[in-house]
């Protein structure tokens, strides 16, 4: 099939592998006699394949050229040769014959009657150079400086979309060098490995820097370097860790949860510090586990290598918890419970990390625990230094200060605002997922784009999807701006295709260009717990569920929002919206019990902003309607909390909509507009422009 390809269009064989590509492709989407009259691509993959997208081979075609890749005269196209479809993202793979450039672009206009004139290409812009043979070394090198080739002139450098779509350029060819069509089996093996010495790959881990003495010379070196500026000294560390993966339920241990924050309340503790112009402060227990008490009978064996002379059948009963025991968290947090309630302070109902504690009718000091981790705020300095200086006592304690670093997030406190982001961790992800030079684009999602099940792009690699989207959804710990993406993608977890895994790039290709953005939350605040509710209507292809979208600030940066996929499907906008508030309502109720506990409990009922007449009339009017009677009850709660004036809900125009962000993917202007709204912003952006 490559054969008769290359051949019905006249194409050099120097695109065989183009052309192959192409012929797999097509193969794989024909049914055949082997697998019952079903495509190979339906058989690994359990989706029918799409074929709307298919070209002839070889047809002349037009690359759209974006305005920001071209000057006001230009062109905007330019002319190349189909050659095949992108492999890891949605596209067509087009030919420049006269620049030798492999192009990936979607915006690509066929004309499939017509074919490239590859005579008139191979006459003008090749141009063969002789090397004689005794100018060559033992490797194939010429000692000789090359003379000058003539070729053509280079077109201009074409792009695809790259700032609102998922394109790639990807350059095979360099129009500064001639191209050898000398068939490959009449090459010399020493023109071979001379062309491989040209390619300088630096090594990425250890074992192959290892193989190379040159790498090792450097790697000497640069110890050597800070072996002599004293840079370092070198210490032992030990930890005993017992075999926990031995251990036997009933028998060993019993129970073995220990909870831990949520973010949702550090958020909300650090956004009320913002808010009353309090400082957070942060202590590390050292070997935390090490203080659980234990509640079983356990026994452990004495470690190798340190066994009692004379004793050696004797066996270590445990009072106290060791490192890898199932039981270690929760006998550490029964621990610092314990001593928490000695020392005076009330434990949340809401949250069983967060405990707080009074002095008089004004002073209270907060405290938040994450396993070993230690936040701690409050209006008292004298009972904020009095509760660090008990700790120190109690336990072996590292003080840490301000707080600066939280479970991955940097933490900025001036005197004006409190900042939060996680450039290092977006900045990993991006090394770690090879897009550490990609180019950034400026929304995370295409708002035309759908995503689906069945979308014919053929299947990723699943385990790298899942670790991709799963490091996003950790991203949104401080960046409310990719939730919807990252709960999109989520949705694809089982039998992702490459659109997803595009898509999900993109989103890398986003944070790209936002690094150093984060949350703001300003100083002086009034804390009035506001909340906004949206839903579009079904907005997913695969079964036409709508997306709930809810978001909780003060005033300034949010510091609770959620995307969820609603488990019903919506007959109707309002209906979708109803559903919407009712689960905005269930964390507007969680969160006043977390300010209650904080001492902020509000006077009114908190406002949920709904931009849906119909929903808001379905909440406030307990009328029986015959387009309402279907929906399930557990929404209607909603109309309880109304009564009791714990929440209100009241219309906002739909264009300050702060939720509207978490529903659907917007157009760059709108996009902008409720991310800004949101509180998330660059740190270059700030007053006196905070470094992080």
């Amino acid at each position: 099939m490559a054969k008769a390809m290359l051949h019905d269009k006249g194409i050099p064989y120097y695109l065989w592998a183009e052309a192959v590509h192409r012929a797999v492709y097509i193969l794989n989407r024909t049914p055949t006699k082997a697998l019952d009259c079903m495509t190979p691509f339906e058989a690994y993959s359990g989706r029918k394949p799409g074929i709307g997208h298919l070209k002839v081979f070889g047809s002349l075609c037009y690359v759209h050229v974006p305005a920001e890749r071209r000057q006001k005269l230009d062109a905007k196209s330019v002319q190349g040769v189909f050659v095949g479809y992108a492999t890891c993202e949605k596209g067509y793979r087009v030919f420049d014959p006269n620049s030798k450039k492999l192009i990936l672009s979607r915006d690509v206009v066929f004309d499939e009657t017509k074919s490239w004139n590859w005579k008139e290409t191979s006459e003008s812009s090749v141009a063969m150079t002789y090397v004689p043979k005794q100018a060559q070394d033992e490797f194939g090198v010429t000692s000789h400086e090359l003379t000058e080739v003539e070729s053509s002139p280079s077109s201009p450098c074409i792009f695809s979309q790259a700032e609102e779509q998922d394109n790639v350029i990807h350059e095979h060819a360099d129009t500064s060098q001639p191209y050898d069509h000398t068939p490959l089996k009449w090459r010399n093996i020493s023109d071979i490995l001379a062309q491989c010495n040209l390619c300088i790959v630096e090594p990425e881990k250890y074992e192959e820097a290892a193989q190379d003495k040159a790498w090792i010379k450097a790697m000497e070196e640069e110890l050597s370097m800070i072996e002599k500026n004293k840079t370092w000294e070198l210490k032992n560390k030990a930890r005993l860790v017992a075999k926990g993966y031995v251990q036997k339920p009933g028998i060993d241990y019993n129970e073995t949860f220990a909870p831990v924050a949520r973010l949702d309340t550090i958020r909300t503790l650090i956004a009320l510090a913002a808010q009353r112009s309090w400082k957070l402060f942060q202590l590390d227990v050292k070997s935390a586990f090490l203080n659980g008490i234990l509640q079983e009978e356990v026994y452990v064996d004495q470690p190798e290598g340190f066994v009692i002379n004379g004793k050696e059948d004797k066996v270590y009963k445990l009072y106290k918890a060791l490192y890898g025991l199932k039981q270690a968290p929760r006998a550490w947090y029964g621990e610092i419970d314990s001593y928490f309630a000695k020392c005076g302070f009330e434990k949340s109902l809401s949250e069983a990390t967060l405990y707080t504690k009074t002095r008089g009718e004004h002073d209270i000091l907060i405290v938040s625990i994450y396993v070993d981790d230690i936040v701690y705020t409050g209006n008292n300095q004298e009972m904020l230094d009095e509760f660090k200086e008990d700790m120190k006592e109690k336990y072996e304690m590292s003080d840490l200060g301000l707080l600066h670093h939280f479970l991955g997030m940097g933490v900025i406190q001036t005197d004006s605002s409190i900042f939060i982001h996680q450039k290092k961790y977006a900045s990993t992800l991006l090394d770690k997922f090879g897009l550490k030079e990609c180019k950034s684009v400026s929304i995370p999602l295409v708002a035309t784009e759908k995503l689906s099940k069945e979308d014919g792009s053929g299947a990723a690699d699943e385990a790298q999807y899942r670790k991709l989207v799963g490091s996003l959804l950790y991203l949104t710990a401080t960046r409310p701006d990719v939730m919807y993406a990252a709960s999109l993608l989520a949705r694809y977890m089982h039998g992702p295709s490459n659109k997803h895994y595009g898509a999900a790039k993109r989103v890398l290709r986003y944070v790209k260009g936002t690094l150093d953005y984060g949350l703001h939350y300003m100083k002086g605040k009034k804390a009035v717990l506001v909340g906004f509710c949206d839903s579009d209507w079904g907005g997913s292809v695969d079964d036409s569920k709508s997306t709930s979208g809810y978001a909780f600030s003060f005033g300034s940066g949010v510091f609770s929002w959620a995307s969820v996929k609603q488990n019903c499907v919506a007959l109707s906008t309002a209906e979708a919206e109803y559903i919407s508030a009712a689960e905005a309502t269930t964390q507007a109720i969680w969160l006043r019990f977390v300010l209650e506990d904080f001492g902020e409990l509000p006077a009114e009922a908190t406002p949920l902003q709904c931009d849906n007449t119909s929903a808001i009339s379905i909440s406030k009017n307990p009328v029986f309607h015959q387009r309402t009677k279907h929906i399930d009850r557990r929404y209607h709660f909603i109309k309880d909390a109304l009564q009791q004036g714990i929440v209100d809900l009241v219309y906002c125009p739909t264009k300050e909509q702060v939720a509207d962000i978490f529903t659907k993917a917007l157009p760059k202007d709108r996009f902008n507009y409720l991310r800004d709204k949101l509180g998330v912003v660059s740190a270059q952006s700030l007053k006196g422009s905070i470094s992080v």
